[in-house]
């Protein structure tokens, strides 16, 4: 469910499926221990491990992250190469915005994977003066004002400026993962 999530879900839909989640396995935990409590019986095996596995279960509700964080890694290796083939798309003009509303945002075309969550989605700041650009693919696009993770191209040296200097103040949510290559989280 983890990664139906991660990459078909949209982002405003995972806070209902969460909550719903949540109150779930809060549900049925409580019925659990009260039967546990009201059993003469003494806990068989069994009754231990599927306790357990609902506990377990409720608490990785609460606290995905560490699930996230491999996926994420996962993520960013199995779709390295295509990242690198849009990148170089839009340095040769071949990729551009492409949304009405939004001078910044690119659907990707139905020939890629699913590369950006959340739609799909990349956006592409390009300065054409100097042909220097910036391109974001969403890890984890969060709901309304809520901070995203992203993977980040640039080469632009402004906006490299600009991330390692969020790398230096939060380097716990944000990194370089190689040369032009940063992972951030927020705005």
């Amino acid at each position: 469910m983890t990664i139906i999530n991660f990459y078909f879900v949209p982002y405003f839909l995972l806070a209902l499926e969460w909550l719903l989640i949540l109150f779930v396995f809060l549900i049925v935990a409580i019925i659990k221990t009260v039967k546990i409590s009201k059993s003469d019986e003494n806990l068989t095996k069994s009754k231990k491990i599927q306790y357990g596995l609902i506990t377990v279960l409720f608490i990785l509700t609460l606290y995905p992250h560490p699930v996230n964080k491999v996926l994420e890694k996962i993520d960013w290796y199995i779709f390295y190469s295509k990242r690198i083939e849009i990148v170089q798309m839009i340095n040769n003009r071949q990729l551009n915005p492409n949304v009405n509303w939004s001078k910044d945002l690119c659907e990707l075309p139905f020939e890629f994977p699913v590369i950006s969550n959340g739609g799909n989605d990349i956006v592409i700041n390009r300065i054409d003066s100097t042909d220097r650009i910036t391109v974001t693919f969403w890890v984890f696009r969060n709901f309304f004002n809520s901070p995203s993770t992203k993977f980040v191209y640039s080469n632009d040296s402004y906006e490299i400026v600009r991330i390692q200097n969020k790398v230096k103040h939060d380097p716990s949510n944000n990194w370089e993962i190689e040369q032009n290559w940063y992972r951030t989280y927020g705005d």
